[in-house]
């Protein structure tokens, strides 16, 4: 008897086939980790905006002017129809955030920037939103952290982290007196 498969792709385009070129995106980053999809949030956000929910296109189609430039002159083309105006395509536009970043902090970076800071990089969290510059729709579609787990912080000689526990009651935690 042979046994059942009990793990299928759940797209028939999920299988490698010979002769079929790869597309080239971030899963050949090897060290992606803490995916976190945000897709059921835009499903609901879309559903409400488009449905008779209580979303409004001036709630959902208020993209920020400087997220409107980033998509603008920095997004990556998706090939995806906006679906509030179903008039222009989407565009990615990818945030770096983390502490090892120093003044590279909070930029927006390609793709193939991503792959080169996820070797240069210990740990830094990865934040994709999609834009449409023609209505404003902007949602976040994908975070994840990238990282070769080394941690390249410069520290003061002789400097040594506070354990954990000692900041545990200190309230805000910014480290500020009074």
């Amino acid at each position: 008897m042979q046994a059942a498969r009990c793990i299928e792709p759940i797209h028939r385009d999920d299988r490698r086939r010979p002769g079929r070129p790869q597309v080239s995106t971030l899963v050949d980053v090897r060290s992606q980790r803490s995916v976190v999809d945000y897709g059921l949030a835009r499903r609901a956000t879309l559903t409400s905006l488009l449905g008779p929910g209580p979303t409004t296109p001036q709630d959902a189609c208020d993209a920020h002017p400087y997220l409107l430039r980033a998509a603008r002159f920095h997004g990556e083309p998706t090939g995806r129809e906006c679906p509030v105006c179903r008039r222009e395509r989407l565009v990615d536009v990818s945030y770096v955030y983390g502490e090892q970043l120093g003044r590279y902090e909070g930029r927006v970076k390609r793709r193939a920037e991503l792959a080169e800071m996820a070797h240069e990089h210990g740990e830094f969290r990865v934040y994709v939103v999609e834009v449409c510059a023609g209505c404003r729709w902007n949602h976040l579609v994908q975070s994840f952290v990238l990282g070769d787990g080394v941690d390249r912080r410069h520290r003061r000689p002789g400097h040594q982290d506070a354990p954990e526990h000692a900041s545990a009651g200190a309230g805000s935690g910014s480290g500020a007196e009074g």
